[in-house]
């Protein structure tokens, strides 16, 4: 659940989704339309987001605590990402179905399970650097699968999903574990969704000690994940350059 595929930062291929449309096998008609509506509706929503903060910014001059302003919205189209598993999961999309939940999940799980849960740490800067990473990552995103299924991919939506991930997946991941690192105080002093023995399960559960293990696993994924989305950029970007020159 670290290195967020989230982070909010990103997903496997570029730090910011696995979730390719298809082309030359690609889905009917009907399936094709509603992926279209499903993106059209994801970008906006993330715009929603983006006009909200800088609309919040403008008016109070600060950019502290702008979380309150657009934490609704986040929360709604953060967890609609849900049912990109589900088009995994009935081959609407051809992508892993447990890569694509690992990633969905991980920021599903920053939202409400750390940001939601622990209103202390809410009014922290870390959460709007998360913040402003995923939304400018998701605007592009979803708008690169709308443009790809409509077979009209502007270079430039191309250029920076495959590129902007340098800067907003290092900023996503470090507003990530910083939130995380804030809350585990709070977590810790409030016993958080920790289940302690004894009990009639038999079972103990330390979402302290489970934070901190989310944390340390960032540790391993996010140069890998990393690594590989320059690998993508370079195979992408230029099998462009070639094919521009070949035309």
């Amino acid at each position: 659940m670290a290195a967020s595929g989230s982070s909010g930062a990103g997903r496997a291929d570029n730090g910011y989704g696995s979730q390719q449309p298809r082309r030359r096998k690609g889905p009917g008609a009907l399936a094709t339309a509603y992926l279209v509506i499903y993106n059209v509706v994801m970008t906006a929503g993330w715009l929603v987001i983006a006009v909200g903060l800088v609309r919040a910014y403008l008016t109070k001059g600060s950019y502290h605590n702008l979380y309150y302003t657009i934490e609704k919205p986040l929360k709604f189209f953060q967890t609609g990402a849900l049912l990109e598993i589900l088009h995994c999961a009935f081959g609407i999309v051809p992508s892993s179905v447990v890569l694509t939940a690992f990633q969905v999940m991980s920021r599903v799980f920053l939202t409400w399970a750390v940001t939601h849960s622990v209103k202390e740490v809410q009014n922290e800067d870390s959460v709007l650097l998360f913040v402003v990473a995923w939304t400018i990552t998701e605007i592009i995103r979803y708008s690169f699968y709308t443009f790809s299924l409509l077979n009209h991919l502007p270079y430039l939506i191309k250029w920076a999903r495959y590129t902007l991930f340098i800067v907003l997946y290092p900023m996503g991941v470090s507003g990530e574990l910083l939130t995380i690192y804030a809350a585990l105080p709070f977590v810790r002093q409030a016993g958080l969704y920790s289940i302690s023995l004894p009990n009639k399960y038999n079972f103990s559960f330390d979402y302290y000690t489970f934070l901190i293990l989310v944390m340390i696993s960032y540790i391993p994924i996010f140069p890998q994940l990393y690594f590989h989305m320059l690998h993508q950029r370079r195979k992408v970007l230029s099998h462009t350059e070639e094919h521009k020159k070949s035309e």
